[in-house]
């Protein structure tokens, strides 16, 4: 790919990056330009502008420290919008640098077995579909598992994406029992030789004690194909959930030792920020963010141009 192919294709996620944030960004934006009217910064103005952070569910750690720089030596001064968002943007980026973190597929696991976890509508399936579709162009051979056996819409979607994306799937009837199709499907892809082993799973919900333990339980079969595996357990959280995403990630941490996030759905919801909370709480990696329906609309996440987006600034 050359140096004009690449920035092409930069330009056109940043499009759609800050086009799913519009909604977050915008929420930010119209809040601060209504503060900063005719006013001089005082602190009645900088405990407003904290209010503004918390309710586009940036966190309390984040939104009191943004307030903080924010006044740094601007007291009694005049401050525009543009140097609010500005500092929002190096705050955020501060945050979510050190879990922008790419999924590495090491090749000398193969099969790479990536087990996929999530409440149901989270996006998980899709998500399966997405970085199959990736993985696929990457040049790398992708089987995948229809472990929520709970829904038959689940098993027929993923069959589609396997179509879709000239991979196989191992599937079996609802109501199956999932771990052994996790075997089974491990089995498989060891003898087939392929490269990735996507796992879907059924979605937990995380006050449910026998979904939690029905996803221990595929981990214990898994391991007894390859003890290393699963190599990589990614979350994927729905954004538009707000602070329920931080009760998912305890439950799911504590259950199948999640190494990695997927957010979806940035584009439905003006509180975008949560992932923001989520990476100062947790410091887990952020390996892929959605803002779309479309394949391409789930791209590694970076934390330049989140933070410049979520700010409302141009790239």
């Amino acid at each position: 790919m050359n140096d004009t192919t690449t920035e092409t294709s930069r330009l056109s996620w940043w499009r759609r990056l800050s086009g799913g944030l519009k909604r977050t960004s915008n929420s930010l934006s119209s809040a601060v330009a209504d503060l900063v009217t005719k006013r001089k910064l005082d602190h009645a103005m900088l405990e407003e502008i904290e209010d503004v952070l918390l309710r586009a569910d940036l966190g309390t750690e984040v939104a009191a420290r943004i307030s903080e720089a924010v006044g740094a030596g601007r007291y009694d001064k005049t401050i525009s919008a543009d140097e609010i968002k500005s500092v929002v943007a190096t705050e955020v980026e501060k945050v979510l640098s050190p879990v922008a973190r790419p999924l590495v597929i090491d090749p000398a696991r193969a099969p790479f077995v990536i087990l996929v976890v999530g409440v149901n509508g989270s996006g998980k399936t899709t998500t399966i579909g997405k970085l199959a579709a990736r993985f696929s162009a990457e040049g790398r051979t992708v089987m995948l598992a229809a472990g929520d056996t709970f829904r038959a819409a689940a098993i027929e979607q993923l069959k589609v994406w396997g179509e879709r994306t000239n991979s196989p799937v191992i599937a079996a009837s609802q109501g199956s029992d999932s771990a052994s199709l996790a075997f089974n499907a491990l089995s498989s892809a060891s003898e087939q030789k392929r490269g990735v082993l996507l796992i879907d799973t059924a979605g937990r919900l995380q006050n449910k004690a026998e979904l939690m333990n029905e996803l221990e339980k595929i981990v214990r079969v898994i391991r007894k194909v390859d003890a290393t595996a699963p190599h990589a357990v990614l979350l994927v959280l729905d954004a538009t959930v707000g602070q329920n995403a931080l009760s998912q990630v305890d439950a799911f941490l504590r259950t199948a030792g999640v190494t990695g996030l997927v957010m979806t759905k940035l584009d439905g919801t003006a509180r975008g920020g949560i992932l923001v909370a989520l990476a100062e709480k947790y410091r887990l990696p952020v390996h892929f963010i959605g803002v779309g329906e479309a394949v391409d609309d789930l791209a590694p996440f970076t934390a330049h141009d989140f933070a410049r987006a979520i700010a409302g600034l141009d790239a």
